[in-house]
């Protein structure tokens, strides 16, 4: 049995990296059988062009599916298309519900704009603890920053499409050559490049997950009460407020409203965005049950098929049946 990880995955086929050389492999059916899903990141175990097991993730995030990363580059531009600070907060938060790392990029450091908005972003994120490097990609400027960051870790990059990821990586190692497209002038938005999640070494050393689909981030999957958390300046208030499951919006004895002075304009509104997103959550879950039954658990490292309750019951009801048959035929 041979242990690698998975890069890339196109149709039914998994490519898979042991460090040495590279495996297409698909997956073994009774994986199938049990719902496994695999994502690109993912250390498994194969032999003869199938894999056989899926060894325990550190870490994954659901959309883009990815396992296994060491932090989330968080890449903005500075200008073209103008910095949106609903959409950095959102990056932000994800990283925070799945405890992963974040650092913030941002690029187009070239172009003019704001000359405060170097300032603000100092006042909401360094303040915060977020590593923060400014990159110019097509000027080459704080590129050896950006690849520093980079060292030893395997790092998904996120961020708008046309903010510069693309062409951040091609600073780097000119020789990927990977597609970057340029911002529509009528849309101020940029055109995706990328189709599928695939881990790509920049050098020895360093390693990104591209990935498409995080332009559509959504807290749809989290109760309301729940969101203060991702947002470290509004939790350190939370208990001080007079109700267990208040949101911060208007309540009485809300601690959090008390400090509202103390708390960026631009993330409490992403809060009170996401909180509006998290109550769609609650009404659709309100009336539905959400417990099911696992199909799998873990023994020694190994991931194996679980056998519900329900078809337990039955085995024992048939070996039941078939002790009394024979004591029937001894008799």
């Amino acid at each position: 049995m041979t242990e690698g990880q998975i890069y890339k995955i196109h149709s039914d086929f998994y490519y898979i990296d042991n460090g040495v050389e590279t495996f297409e492999c698909k997956v073994r059916e009774v994986l199938k059988k049990r719902k496994e899903k695999i994502l690109v990141g993912d250390f498994v175990e194969f032999n003869d062009g199938y894999i056989e097991n899926v060894i325990k993730r550190k870490n994954f995030i659901s959309r883009p599916s990815v396992a296994n990363i060491d932090q989330i580059v968080i890449v903005s531009a500075l200008k073209e298309p103008d910095l949106n600070f609903m959409q950095l907060n959102r990056y932000i938060s994800l990283a925070k519900y799945y405890k992963i790392p974040a650092v913030l990029c941002f690029n187009k450091n070239d172009l003019k704009f704001d000359k405060n908005l170097k300032d603000k972003i100092h006042d909401i994120y360094e303040v915060l603890g977020y590593k923060i490097v400014y990159t110019s990609a097509t000027e080459h400027k704080g590129i050896k920053a950006f690849e520093k960051i980079l060292k030893d870790k395997t790092s998904v990059l996120c961020g708008n499409s046309g903010v510069g990821k693309s062409s951040l990586v091609n600073a780097i190692n000119p020789e990927l050559n990977l597609r970057t497209r340029r911002i529509s002038e009528k849309t101020q938005r940029g055109t995706h490049t990328t189709r599928h999640s695939e881990i790509i070494k920049i050098n020895e050393t360093s390693r990104i997950v591209d990935t498409p689909g995080f332009s559509n981030v959504k807290f749809d999957f989290i109760m309301p009460a729940d969101v203060d958390l991702l947002f470290d300046e509004i939790a350190q208030f939370r208990d001080g407020c007079k109700y267990a499951d208040c949101l911060h919006i208007h309540e009485d004895g809300c601690d959090v409203l008390a400090h509202l002075g103390e708390i960026d304009g631009t993330r409490y509104e992403s809060y009170l965005a996401f909180v509006d997103e998290a109550k769609e959550f609650k009404e659709k879950v309100k009336f539905e049950g959400r417990k099911t039954e696992h199909l799998k658990k873990t023994v020694h490292n190994k991931q194996i098929a679980k056998i519900s309750e329900k078809k337990r019951m039955s085995a024992r009801n048939t070996l039941k049946q078939k002790i009394v048959k024979e004591w029937d035929n001894e008799d």
